[in-house]
Order: C-alpha cells, then sequence, then structure tokens
C-alpha cells in the first residue's frame, strides 16, 4: 500500500486519468473529491463489498433447470409424402 501525505487543495493522480484531491478536513474526517472517466466504477468499500457479495450470491443460487428443447424430427428419414400424394 502507497501512504501519501496531502493537504487540503492538493491531489494524486492515477493511472493518469483518475484524480483523488483532498476537498477538505472536518475533525477527523477527510472530504475527498474524484475525477474519473465514466467507465471507470468508484464506489465506497462498503457499497463495493455489497456488489461483489449479490454477484457472487447469483452465480451459486439454485435456479431451475430450463425445459429441454424439443427435437425436430428427421425430415430425411420419413417419406417423402408430397410425392406419394402427387402418385
Amino acid at each position: 500500500m502507497l501512504i501519501l501525505s496531502r493537504k487540503p487543495g492538493e491531489s494524486i493522480v492515477i493511472d493518469g486519468r483518475i484524480v483523488v484531491k483532498i476537498v477538505r478536513l472536518e475533525g477527523d474526517m477527510v472530504k475527498i473529491g474524484i475525477e474519473a472517466p465514466r467507465e471507470v466504477p468508484v464506489h465506497r468499500q462498503e457499497v463495493y463489498d455489497e456488489i461483489q457479495g449479490n454477484n457472487r450470491e447469483a452465480l451459486t443460487e439454485h435456479r431451475p433447470q430450463l425445459p429441454r428443447a424439443l427435437t425436430r424430427p428427421n425430415v430425411a428419414a420419413e417419406p417423402e409424402l408430397a410425392c406419394a400424394k402427387g402418385s
């Protein structure tokens, strides 16, 4: 883990496209601002953990088995009815 010291108004840059800025200090709480491209998800840790848990649960939940598709009869094995009727 990289640990940095920053003052209010100072920033760090991640991967050249994510900026984390220290906005202000309020007692023992730090307010930060995050600028990231729309395609980069940004979540609080507790929200991220909930999403991951829901995803794992969705993968392991028992789902009812889908009915098997009906097979089409083998047309080549049946006599040609159209020809028989015309004769």
